[in-house]
Order: structure tokens, then sequence, then C-alpha cells
């Protein structure tokens, strides 16, 4: 299995192309003007086999949000998946199914906290499974971390928002695999492992002083030298998204507020990962009216400074009808970047947040190459014109674009607005696919000189273009 990789590179004031660079129009670094032009977030195909898994353990009651961390493992050729579920939860324990009363979960949960003496009677853990496919899971039973004394699939107990990762940058194999999470009240911690199965003690990380009751979650930033960490912070009781930053993956920056939503719709948790030059974020959204999740798509040009896409607008819609899986909740993974797709994994449920009873499971929608966002008329009748800022030639061009029953086509324009080539239109959904010239003009007589690109799009949407 080959993983699909982009490479951009920018330079202030003007795009600079030495080889191949990728470009996600998403980016607004890249572009100068817009005309008749909106970027909207790209469309999702949810896989039939949805759920994939679901609560079937015994030490699974309930999975919640299921924070999944889906990674493909190209060293052993195999998806895995590290998740959350409540190992112990006395509402469902005591609750029949036929006794379950919608809307009443989290009153029945306040009566056992009260009855027991405690603030949160559950208990959690860290649950482990693979697929050679994606699509198949197993949950392997392991001495690792038992349930009750009984061989389990679980790796930690207990283990609160976990975000798992292999860095494939670490030269130590015993921290190849390394994790972020909540590890007491409001005191985060991490832990590192040689095969994401085996985990070190979990190392305490007070400076970082966020609650860390989210979908936490890591990598390694090579513009920075440093890994960032996101996690949730409160303010005013809001749900905030937090990011703190490390050298070694053990001594933390203090977390600070980098994106939030408004106190009626909050952003929960922000799963990031890299596409090209840009960050992208999954941020999941609450609405506290509705009580539902909703994961939207946000993108930033250095992990600090977040915007979000289409505010409002999921990326993985939620199901319409509530029953459904995906209805309540939405929680996705970091996506698993293939050749021909982008497999968004989440965690879904098909009731609300947090006063229904409801049935968890993992999912997976796919996506086109380059798909997250694109830029598509707002006037369906009139074409959208997009220009980018000054870009220095370098070899072919090709564009990433849906273009079925209707035609992108793009002109290079020199500083003056003068169009010095023109393109044939494209007129089919391509990726990467190379743009043929009319006329007599050669792109290789323009080489080395600063043009912007000028981009007609008529009923069709345009995703990224490289040179």
């Amino acid at each position: 299995m080959c993983l699909f990789a982009v490479f951009i590179g920018l330079a202030t004031g003007s795009v600079c192309a030495t080889e191949a660079v990728k470009h996600l129009l998403l980016d607004d670094r890249v572009v100068e003007s817009l005309d008749n032009a909106v970027l909207r977030v790209g469309q999702v195909e949810k896989h039939p086999a949805n759920p994939l898994f679901v609560e079937d353990q015994v030490w699974e009651p309930r999975f919640d949000n299921l924070y999944p961390n889906v990674i493909y493992d190209e060293e052993d050729q195999l998806y895995k998946i590290w998740y959350f579920t409540w190992t112990y939860d006395p509402a469902v324990e005591n609750t029949p199914p036929d006794q379950r009363t919608p809307g009443t979960y989290i009153t029945v949960l306040k009566k056992y906290r009260r009855e027991l003496g405690r603030n949160e009677p559950r208990t959690d853990g860290l649950g482990y499974a693979f697929s050679k496919d994606g699509i198949h899971w197993e949950k392997p039973l392991m001495s690792v971390s038992a349930w009750k004394g009984h061989p389990s699939n679980l790796v930690m107990q207990p283990a609160h928002g976990v975000g798992v990762y292999k860095d494939l940058q670490e030269r130590d194999p015993a921290r190849r695999f390394k994790l972020i999470c909540q590890a007491g009240w409001h005191v985060m911690g991490v832990a590192f492992s040689e095969d994401g199965i085996h985990w070190g003690e979990r190392i305490a990380t007070p400076e970082i002083e966020a609650a860390g009751d989210c979908h936490n979650n890591a990598l390694w930033v090579p513009q920075l030298n440093k890994y960032v960490a996101i996690t949730r912070l409160w303010a005013s009781n809001q749900r905030i998204v937090g990011r703190t930053e490390s050298r070694d993956f053990i001594h933390w920056s203090k977390a600070v507020e980098v994106l939030r939503g408004d106190p009626q719709k909050q952003s929960y948790a922000m799963p990031i990962f890299r596409y090209g030059n840009v960050y992208l974020g999954l941020p999941a959204l609450i609405n506290l009216e509705t009580d539902r999740t909703q994961t939207e798509l946000a993108w930033s040009p250095d992990t600090i400074t977040w915007h979000r896409i289409e505010p409002g607008t999921a990326l993985i819609p939620n199901a319409e009808q509530k029953g459904v899986y995906d209805w309540g909740i939405v929680h996705a993974s970091r996506p698993v970047l293939l050749d021909n797709e982008i497999r968004l994994y989440y965690g879904a449920g098909d009731a609300r947040h947090a006063w229904d009873w409801r049935k968890g499971s993992l999912c997976v929608a796919t996506l086109r190459p380059d798909g997250f966002a694109g830029y598509e008329p707002e006037d369906v009748s009139q074409p959208a014109v997009v220009i980018t800022k000054p870009i220095a030639l370098g070899g072919a061009l090709s564009l990433t674009a849906d273009a079925e029953g209707g035609a992108v086509r793009v002109a290079l324009l020199d500083d003056r607005g003068k169009v010095l080539l023109t393109s044939r239109p494209v007129t089919t959904s391509v990726t990467n696919e190379p743009v043929s010239w009319s006329g007599n003009g050669r792109l290789e007589e323009l080489a080395g000189r600063q043009v912007r690109l000028q981009f007609k799009i008529k009923k069709a949407k345009l995703y990224s273009f490289m040179f």
C-alpha cells in the first residue's frame, strides 16, 4: 500500500516553485482575488459497511465519542486503531435496554454519582483493534490490560481522551509510538511504546494546565522543530481548543487558546494533521441546543492560527434521521491518505451527546484526493474566477478538479494582467492531470517568469494545482 503524498512551498509575497509543488486552494495565501467563487468543503461518501464495529465486548458498555486514532502502519501492513471506551458505566450496567427512557441517561448517571459519593463513577480504557483492509476489524484478546482477570483488547486503563500516533522521525524504537491524554483531573500526561500495545508508565505533564477532557492529539511539526499537541481548555463554561508544544514530548508549554466556537456551538475537540504545506483540523462542534456534535474543517499555516472553512457546514454530515448510527455524534480521526482516496474514520453515535442512551460505533467516509475543500461558482449560471498570487513557473501545470458536466480553464497572466497562455478546458474529474495549452504558445518559453494563474470554473469545483 502506497500512501498519497503532496509537497507545497510558499515564499513571502509570492509562490516559489523550483520543483513540482502542489497548492491547495483552501490555503488563502495562494489566492489573490475571487469573482463569483465560493470555497466549499468536499463531498464525502459514507461506506456501505458502516458501522465497522460496535460496542460488542463486556468491557465496552458505552463508547460515547470513541476518539478514534486510526493509522495505516506501512511497516506491519495493517490498519490500526486506538479508541476510547468506558469500561464501566453504572447507568448502563443497572438499566436494562427496555427501561432506558429516551432523554434520561444523564439523570440516571447523576443518580449513581450521588449514591456512590463520587463525581465520576465510570471507569475508562484504551481499546486497540487492527484490520487488513480498513473495513473488517479484529479486536485481539490480550493480557496486556486484563478486564477483571480476563484477556481483553484494552491496552491501558484508565485512559481518557487519548491521542496516539506513530512517530516516524523518532530514532529511539522504544518511543516510536506516542500518546497524550488526560491523566487526572485537569492534569495531562504522556507515554511511549515500541509497538503501540505495551506502554510505559505515564509521565504527568501538569505544566500544560489544561482540562484535557476531549480527544487530545499530537504530532511533530518540522518547521518548528517541536511537537505540538491539541487539547481542551475551558473559559466561562465554554469548551475551547488549546495548543501546547514541546521539544522532547515530555516537557510542555502552557496550553493557549487557538480556536473557539460560540457559547451555543462550542469547539469540542480538533484532531490535526499535515497535508502538504498546510495543517488541517477536524473540529468537532457541539450544539448545546440540540445536544449533537458534527465534524467540520479548519486549516492553519503553522498550527497556531486557525481558520474555519464554511463554519456551520459539516465535512462529514450527520444522518438526518434520529436512530441512524451517526445521527447524534461524529468525531473524526486523523485521515488515512491513500493513492486514490482519503479515508475519514470517525466515532459515531445514534443519539444525543449527553442526555440520550446511545450506541457508539466506528465508521468511515471517503473523500477524493485533495478534496477537503475547493472553489466553485456561487451563481452557477456564471463561471467563477480565481486568480492566484504571483508564482514562479516551474514544469508542467496539473489540476485536481471535479468538472463532469462543466469545465475548468486556466490562463497565465503577466504582472499587468495580460494573457500569456491559455489552456484547453478540463471537462472531466481529474487528479493531478497535466494541462494542455491551446494555440502555439509553449510553457517552456515562460519558465522562471512570475505569473498569476487565472482559473475560470464553470459548473465545476477546483481543489488544487501543481507546478
